[in-house]
């Protein structure tokens, strides 16, 4: 239980520093903070290895590398689609 706790809260914070780093809003608030943070740690796993300080079940470096490639895609399919809009 605490666990899957600490994996939400872990996921939200590497979610929003990504935010932060990028200076781009993630779409969806606190929930989007959170998918981008889990979704963003399997992404910097696959793509950079395991490695670097762990807490629960993420590493923090990648993971906080690929949410931010995450939030940078994401960004710019949103941007791309409110261009074909107007």
């Amino acid at each position: 239980m605490f666990s899957f706790l600490w994996f939400l809260i872990i996921g939200g914070i590497l979610g929003w520093l990504a935010g932060l780093i990028l200076g781009k809003d993630i779409p969806g608030g606190i929930i989007g903070n959170i998918v981008a943070g889990i979704i963003g740690s399997w992404l910097g796993g696959t793509l950079l290895g395991e490695w670097g300080p762990m807490v629960s079940d993420f590493y923090i470096v990648p993971a906080l590398i690929g949410a931010i490639v995450l939030i940078f895609v994401v960004s710019l399919i949103l941007k791309a689609m409110s261009g074909k809009r107007a």
